[in-house]
């Protein structure tokens, strides 16, 4: 079989996971406008994506209950890290800095995962790599428009780079191939570890909660809160995180970080497209250096003959990965 298709369909499920994660934006805008606090958004867009999981994510096992029980460590990790842990610490991170530090620093977590798969791995990054990661990142930068003359707090910094190792952990973790537990499992187990946490954090007052049940404007409309709450669990965590493990398995850790990058440019898009926000020309030049930083990496995997670069056992990652 050519070697080139399983790639092809990798990047095709990375792209629609980046893509699926973008509309979030769009869904939550809307709910936060009526009253909604970020926590409970996050918190029902979880928690109601692991219930509609659970059943595929059962089925998916076959009846093979030793797979789950095996797997319980990888999930317990995802869940915490990837899931609850990564957007914890960005709402956290974005109570002191703006939006725009928020996303840079969280998605920084390519760069930890470059360094994760040189030292973990011994897959030392190519100039391609590196040249495509201070690309992707400049490009970032553009994107969101930050400003140099921003104030940054401390204390919001390492909240945000708390969310780049979480962003980081879902890539490593998504990219493993050695589990027996299928991407639906995975998805479902991590989101239903996550929702637990953000429940917990609620109830330990960390996470404060406010969702009122009255109707929403969304695409310039009047509609029902619910419209925006399916929108945010079927698709920007249902669609998003199976086709987004699905993706990584084939990619890799390291190129389904750098793929996923193009969710902030999907986010702008979307933005651009369903709520009318325009887009600025630095905005387009720097997505145009998000995809070219991509690319890079991509002909640097190609040229060095690599195949997806992917974890060790998931027990052996996962420890080291919760400890850093």
């Amino acid at each position: 079989m050519d070697g080139s298709q399983p790639t092809g369909a990798g990047l095709g499920l990375a792209v629609t996971s980046a893509a699926a994660f973008g509309t979030s934006g769009a869904f939550a805008a809307s709910l936060l406008q009526a009253g909604w606090t970020p926590g409970a958004a996050v918190t029902v867009r979880v928690g109601l994506a692991a219930l509609v999981l659970t059943l595929p994510g059962l089925l998916a096992l076959r009846g093979t209950g030793r797979a789950l029980r095996t797997g319980s460590p990888m999930l317990l990790v995802y869940g915490v890290a990837a899931v609850a842990g990564a957007q914890l610490c960005y709402f956290l991170a974005i109570q002191r800095l703006s939006v725009a530090v928020g996303l840079l620093l969280e998605y920084s977590g390519i760069l930890l995962v470059v360094a994760w798969m040189w030292l973990r791995h011994r897959q030392r990054p190519g100039g391609l790599t590196l040249a495509g990661a201070v690309a992707a990142v400049g490009g970032l930068g553009l994107v969101l428009e930050i400003g140099s003359a921003a104030v940054l707090d401390p204390v919001g910094i390492l909240w945000g780079l708390g969310a780049a190792v979480g962003l980081a952990t879902y890539f490593v973790v998504s990219a493993g191939t050695d589990t027996a537990l299928p991407p639906l499992t995975v998805a479902w187990g991590g989101l239903a570890v996550g929702a637990t946490v953000l429940g917990v954090a609620a109830l330990a007052g960390v996470l404060p909660m406010a969702a009122p049940r009255v109707d929403v404007v969304l695409l310039d409309h009047t509609t029902s809160w619910v419209v925006p709450v399916l929108g945010l669990s079927l698709v920007a965590a249902v669609v998003a995180y199976v086709t987004g493990i699905a993706g990584a398995r084939r990619l890799g850790a390291r190129v389904a970080s750098f793929v996923g990058l193009t969710e902030v440019l999907f986010a702008v898009l979307f933005a651009w497209l369903l709520v009318g926000q325009s887009l600025r020309p630095v905005q387009l030049a720097g997505g145009v250096l998000v995809l070219a930083g991509i690319a890079l990496v991509r002909v640097d995997e190609i040229r060095r003959g690599a195949a997806p670069v992917t974890v060790g056992t998931p027990e052996e990652d996962l420890v080291l990965v919760a400890a850093s």
